[in-house]
């Protein structure tokens, strides 16, 4: 039983560091496999909700929405890893990694710091700490045995969409 537990501990490690190699490859390098591709663009919003969000002077959901799903395994994982843990502590942690994720793309010119993407990663992160607070009460021990194993499905889906997508851009029709 404690190998077994062993297992899913470590097993939640890697996939957490396996998420956060994705999350880098997103928000650093826009999904690029090319230094090349990269913007080379310094911006830096710090007033919420403006400037890059604001299309046809209207407020664009998508980015806001996009950031949060991204950071919802965040705070799944740092929940699994960290389940004693205060909330605070958790949220201290996400915001702490998605404002040094906006400070690297504008130290190295390949993007744009925006405070609105600091308040959308947060608070996706604070709902994958909300969904494992759900899953814990409704799976109790099975929960992070339940969630690796999505953990892992995702991963895998993940990987296959990029390999197919390359594969689709790499022949020209």
């Amino acid at each position: 039983m404690k190998k077994n537990k062993n297992n899913q501990v470590k097993l939640t490690f890697e996939l957490f560091i396996m998420y956060l190699l994705v999350l880098i490859w997103i928000i650093l390098f826009k999904m690029q496999f090319s230094f090349h591709t990269l913007p080379h663009f310094r911006g830096l919003n710090l007033i919420p909700f403006a400037g890059t969000v604001i299309k046809n002077n209207q407020l664009d959901y998508t980015e806001i929405i996009l950031n949060m799903i991204v950071f919802i395994p965040f705070g799944l994982y740092l929940s699994m890893i960290n389940f004693n843990w205060m909330f605070w502590k958790k949220i201290i942690s996400i915001a702490g990694v998605s404002l040094l994720l906006e400070l690297l793309q504008f130290l190295f010119e390949i993007g744009g710091t925006d405070i609105t993407d600091l308040i959308g990663n947060t608070l996706g992160g604070v709902i994958g700490i909300g969904f494992y607070i759900v899953f814990s009460k409704i799976l109790k021990e099975k929960t992070n045995r339940i969630l690796n194993i999505l953990g892992l499905i995702g991963t895998i889906c993940i990987v296959l969409l990029r390999l197919i997508a390359m594969r689709f851009i790499t022949y020209k029709f």
